[in-house]
């Protein structure tokens, strides 16, 4: 389980070779064994004692800012790549191999897209079907096309990263359509959010930058050294090369609660520029993703849990990369 401390004010120390967590309405204990990650969202104090525990059990310890977006993190030291394995990362950054490497992440991020818009479209009125297979025609037009790119990253990167726009585009505006009129937006929105779906959904993506991170990390994949995303200074490319498979399950987790009517005008601060998520949002939208993510799944021929789905498909890229060397 992740443990989100979100409660300002809340202190978290040791107790019993658990950790507890106080506020001033309650105490909460938990055991390590049963902690995979810390998610400290908010002002909070943390003991000395229980930084330790977390590393003793290779617990992730990771602060996030008022937008999802990890502030830093605090995690065991052994944990690193291989000088190997980094080679080789650098190698498909100039390959015609890391084309087909990000191709392939592309593509799966898409056929995710068409999939949830699928499940999206299965119990909604015959117009609003009629609207949304309108659309997967169109991403799966653009899907054919983006197959079909060939040569050095260096090449067709904007070709890559101009189907993605354009196919991103559709999606989302299918599934701004399917809003309430209320809470319909118009594209996507970053940092200050424009409307309440993308504030959720940036929040939702912050989160899912740190296991994604993590997971590279522990596999022994650089996160900084990119192949459609480029290097820049503490930039960390491959995190955003990687990711894109796996953003559906945010779309998903906010979709639902859209639909289920659990989104609130107060769950959201006006700041300038836009909306931030406060903490009745945040709390919301965490506990939503931690519910989502534990649930187990089938995936490549195995049960799983989604959680675990990312770590499982680093570990498969870290040994490809080793076999392929």
């Amino acid at each position: 389980m992740q443990l989100v401390i979100n409660t300002y004010g809340s202190y978290l120390h040791v107790k019993q070779k658990s950790f507890e967590i106080k506020t001033e309405e309650d105490k909460k204990r938990v055991s390590a064994k049963k902690v995979s990650s810390i998610l400290i969202t908010t002002g909070a104090a943390i003991s000395t004692d229980a930084v330790k525990l977390a590393l003793e059990n290779n617990i992730e310890i990771q602060f996030l800012d008022e937008f999802g977006c990890s502030l830093g993190k605090v995690w065991h030291p052994k944990l690193g790549s291989t000088t190997y394995i980094r080679r080789k990362q650098l190698e498909l950054a100039e390959s015609e191999e890391g084309t087909e490497l990000v191709k392939e992440f592309m593509l799966d991020k898409i056929d995710n897209m068409i999939n949830h818009l699928h499940d999206l479209a299965i119990k909604r009125s015959k117009s609003k079907e009629k609207y949304i297979n309108k659309k997967i025609k169109e991403i799966c037009e653009l899907r054919n096309k983006l197959e079909k790119v060939t040569g050095y990253i260096e090449d067709v990167r904007n070709t890559i990263m101009g189907y993605e726009g354009n196919i991103s585009r559709k999606y989302f505006a299918s599934l701004s359509f399917l809003l309430p009129d209320r809470y319909k937006f118009n594209g996507r929105s970053f940092r200050p959010a424009e409307d309440e779906f993308n504030c959720l959904l940036n929040y939702g993506y912050g989160v899912l930058y740190g296991k994604v991170e993590k997971a590279l990390i522990i596999a022994g994949l650089d996160p900084y050294v990119g192949i459609l995303h480029t290097d820049g200074y503490n930039k960390k490319s491959f995190v955003f090369d990687f990711i894109e498979p796996y953003r559906h399950h945010i779309d998903r987790v906010v979709m639902k609660l859209f639909s289920r009517k659990k989104i609130r005008k107060l769950h959201f601060d006006k700041i300038q520029g836009g909306l931030t998520l406060n903490d009745e949002g945040k709390k919301l939208l965490l506990t939503e993703l931690n519910d989502y993510f534990d649930k187990k799944i089938r995936y490549k021929g195995r049960e799983i849990k989604i959680n675990n789905t990312i770590q499982y498909d680093c570990h498969s890229l870290a040994n490809r990369i080793i076999e392929e060397g």
